[in-house]
């Protein structure tokens, strides 16, 4: 039976004295850090690079479609040649800003043994290495209510100062309402446990003037497949609730069916706001992940071009 544990309220934001440290000395930097620059560098010649694609009058190049991509997208032409279906791209000719949002609240501290990581050092590392990739490609990178856009080369950096210097947002399971500017990007990391009809009202707050985002779910293998039998008690880690019940594995069905309805919902939410949801296991690489989701941002500003 797989194992859980929960991080406690200092593990979810790194430790100052080890990060301040870090910042000024290149070789101590944080795991975290180290990490998201790994992931980053794996992505390096991927998609992202200085040429990328976008709302641009320059043909860049044929790539596979994605699921989830708008089949009008699709180059019937290039698909016709062999069993693929292909997307034509334009190059991209204008900086952007791309906002992030990285969800630190209690329910992100969840570990099992069948992850790579806790959910919070997934979030992270996956937000920092996205800055990454965005500012190496000339674009700007801000975070919701804390940090104003830049173009640091040390991106990840700043993040990563930003979140050790942030308290007050430990307890946020949701970013600020906060409109984004039209043409700019959020991408929101996060567990989204929380009541759909929240996740809506903060959706359309931030892209009340025209914003596209990108939602990424972050989960735990347990919390999909809930692998437990007999008694069990289960906790709130935002509530601090508990639930004792007798036959896991009955509850197990109701709680599976739950979080497929849930998820369904936020598949909707985001379809009727034109945004995207992508869900990301912590047992899969992180790398997955950044390059679905350089894919779809890539995708939704060559959808912005024509209009959706």
């Amino acid at each position: 039976m797989a194992r859980v544990r929960v991080l406690p309220e200092s593990a979810r934001s790194p430790g100052r004295q080890e990060t301040e440290s870090a910042l000024s000395l290149a070789h101590r930097m944080p795991r975290l850090v180290l990490e998201a620059r790994r992931v980053a560098a794996n992505l390096a010649h991927g998609i992202h690079g200085r040429r990328r694609a976008g709302i641009g009058e320059t043909f860049w190049q044929f790539r596979p479609f994605v699921a989830g991509e708008a089949a009008q997208r699709i180059d019937w032409r290039r698909s016709g040649r062999d069993d693929r279906l292909y997307v034509r791209e334009r190059e991209w000719e204008t900086a952007q800003t791309v906002w992030f949002w990285i969800d630190r609240s209690a329910s992100m501290g969840y570990a099992s043994d069948l992850a790579q990581a806790s959910k919070i050092e997934r979030a992270i590392v996956l937000g920092m290495a996205l800055a990454n990739c965005f500012v190496e490609g000339g674009e700007r990178v801000g975070m919701l209510g804390l940090m104003s856009p830049r173009a640091s080369r040390r991106i990840a950096e700043t993040m990563a100062q930003t979140l050790v210097a942030d308290r007050a947002s430990l307890e946020e399971d949701l970013p600020p309402q906060a409109a984004v500017a039209p043409q700019h990007e959020a991408i929101l990391i996060s567990d989204f446990l929380s009541p759909v009809r929240d996740i809506a009202t903060m959706v359309e707050g931030i892209s009340s003037r025209g914003a596209r985002g990108h939602l990424v779910m972050i989960v735990d293998p347990v919390e999909e497949t809930f692998p437990f039998q007999g008694q069990a008690v289960l906790h709130d880690l935002e509530d601090g609730l508990s639930l004792r019940i007798g036959d896991a594995a009955s509850w197990g069905k109701a709680y599976r069916l739950r979080i497929e309805q849930h998820r369904a919902e936020l598949q909707e939410l985001a379809r009727r706001r034109g945004w995207t949801l992508t869900i990301h296991r912590t047992d899969r690489p992180a790398s997955e992940a950044a390059l679905r989701l350089m894919t779809l941002v890539a995708t939704s500003r060559g959808v912005g071009a024509g209009g959706r």
